[in-house]
């Protein structure tokens, strides 16, 4: 990508809708699927492939998966957490798969039920020394902050981020699963990330849960960063961190990005209309804001 033009993934109907009390149908997902696409979104965390009982929102995942629409330079993300999430997602037909490894101990046997480097091993099983069926991407969580330890040092960061990129993840993904960070924050962890592995595809998934989120996303860009996780009204969070609330809005960064020049490929007005959408169907008020300001000038 150049330097004038980043990417958004979509990731309101999986993260988005994770940790919501009322649980959307799978028509209702569909649409919200088919209304990122229209708006200009190419790449969609589309569901989850995890255990319903620990996460009732996501336990339609293969209906979803056989609902979605192809073509039109669509591409469908399932997030796995093991290797059975991983094989259901293929058989699933996603497109890409991102697999969860959790930077701090106490919140990968919270999120996953095994240590973080179980989980790291886990995806090592699926690489292999063959390439693996579908892409699979390796997302970092809790890479800035967790909500049991603390701080995670950038070391223990770097620890896990090696181990993980042993095993040739075709894209990296750091996620302030908490939002907890700050701009100085992404800069330093971003420029570790990419003097280690400079070569590795870089996302960041950022959480607005401190107010800090588009702030954040443009601190990456600064540092390189040209791909970014986003969810239509800023809906989401984690059910398995406390006080993890939404994700950075989508239409946010669209308009932040747009007006300094960057271009996303993504609809503004489009945009909007869905997260005002997508706030009527979650029944209670997002966090988005520019579903509420509206784009300027109007």
């Amino acid at each position: 990508m150049t330097d004038d033009r980043i990417e958004i993934v979509e990731v309101s109907p999986r993260d988005g809708l994770q940790n919501e009390a009322l649980i959307l149908s799978t028509a209702t997902k569909l649409e919200l699927v088919r209304r990122a696409g229209t708006a200009g979104l190419r790449r969609i965390e589309a569901t989850s492939f995890i255990n319903p009982k620990r996460v009732p929102q996501m336990s339609d995942a293969d209906a979803v998966a056989a609902g979605l629409g192809r073509g039109g330079g669509l591409r469908y993300i399932g997030l796995a957490l093991n290797g059975r999430g991983y094989a259901r997602a293929v058989a699933a037909g996603m497109d890409e798969v991102t697999f969860v490894v959790v930077a701090s101990e106490t919140f990968n046997r919270r999120n996953q039920g095994v240590g973080t480097f179980e989980s790291v091993a886990a995806l090592g099983e699926l690489s292999g020394t063959e390439t693996p069926a579908v892409p699979v991407g390796v997302a970092v969580a809790a890479a800035f902050g967790c909500p049991f330890e603390g701080d995670v040092p950038v070391a223990r960061l770097m620890e896990v981020v090696e181990a993980c990129m042993a095993h040739r993840p075709s894209e990296l993904t750091l996620a302030d699963t908490i939002g907890v960070a700050t701009p100085r924050d992404i800069k330093e962890r971003v420029g570790a990330v990419r003097r280690a592995f400079p070569a590795v595809p870089l996302r960041l998934h950022l959480h607005d849960t401190r107010n800090t989120g588009v702030a954040n996303a443009w601190a990456a860009f600064e540092a390189g960063v040209r791909s970014f996780d986003a969810s239509l009204a800023g809906v989401g969070g984690c059910p398995f961190a406390p006080n993890a609330t939404g994700n950075v809005a989508t239409e946010d960064l669209v308009y932040m990005f747009e007006r300094s020049g960057v271009m996303t490929g993504v609809d503004l007005d489009a945009a909007i209309e869905t997260a005002r959408w997508l706030d009527e169907q979650i029944g209670h008020p997002a966090a988005g804001r520019l579903m509420r300001a509206g784009g300027f000038p109007n």
